[in-house]
């Protein structure tokens, strides 16, 4: 499944007209594949619910569901096929300063006045079409974007997942993600507490803050590129008035 379509999901007109002034708006690409990419609309309402009641553990609001299925602030991408949702991503692209207090500390702080960050909600894809490229393709679709030259300034992309998620972590530290922190009892899953993990990948020049080690080495750099061209420029020239 390396090649797919892109096509409007013309049972909500209104839906797709929005979306072409929204900013996760793209042109329509069309393939021989059987497998499609579009957004979602309010008529996948029902659709998505149950999905993500039998993919994750967690119950979400009423009002989730349709924020994410109308609101263009959202990149609610799904695949489709056969007519058929098998497979979604939820994420947005936000203000870093409205980054919660838990995940703070994904960005150096120099970069916080004027970025963006994305911010991965849900990905999931039903279990007969897993382990056939659809979570890659529906990521990477989200990352093609964020990556664009007029969004540069989106310096890294995060996630939270179950520290018991051994399936997901692997996914994302094989797309380059790496653990940032760990939450404890950030998740409550049928009534009971559970442990999280943040996971990001850097973007666009993003970088974590600056530890000690990177300080010593920027210095270190600033000081070769610096001061030893000229000492060996003055050597040079010292050996070359006296040969002549």
């Amino acid at each position: 499944m390396t090649s797919f379509n892109w096509y409007s999901n013309s049972k909500d007109s209104n839906r797709d007209n929005h979306d072409t002034t929204s900013p996760y708006f793209s042109p329509l690409f069309t393939s021989a594949a059987d497998l499609q990419l579009r957004f979602l609309c309010p008529s996948d309402l029902d659709q998505v619910k149950d999905l993500c009641k039998e993919w994750f553990p967690i119950q979400y609001p009423e009002a989730w569901y349709r924020d994410i299925t109308s609101d263009p602030r959202f990149y609610s991408l799904a695949a489709v096929y056969q007519s058929k949702l098998v497979g979604l991503l939820i994420a947005e692209v936000k203000q870093s300063d409205a980054i919660n207090k838990e995940d703070k500390g994904i960005l150096d702080g120099r970069m916080y006045s004027n970025c963006t960050v994305g911010y991965i909600l849900s990905l999931g894809v039903c279990s007969s079409f897993r382990r056939q490229g659809v979570a890659s393709l529906l990521l990477d679709s989200f990352l093609n974007h964020v990556t664009q030259s007029e969004n540069q300034i989106c310096k890294a992309i995060y996630l939270h997942v179950l520290t018991m998620n051994s399936a997901a972590i692997r996914f994302y530290e094989k797309h380059y993600f790496r653990l940032h922190s760990f939450l404890p009892y950030y998740y409550s899953v049928d009534g009971k507490c559970k442990d999280g993990f943040t996971y990001v990948l850097y973007i666009n020049g993003g970088h974590p803050p600056w530890g000690l080690l990177d300080y010593i080495y920027h210095w270190c750099h600033a000081l070769y590129e610096n001061i030893y061209p000229s000492y060996w420029y003055a050597k040079l020239k010292h050996w070359l008035q006296r040969s002549l």
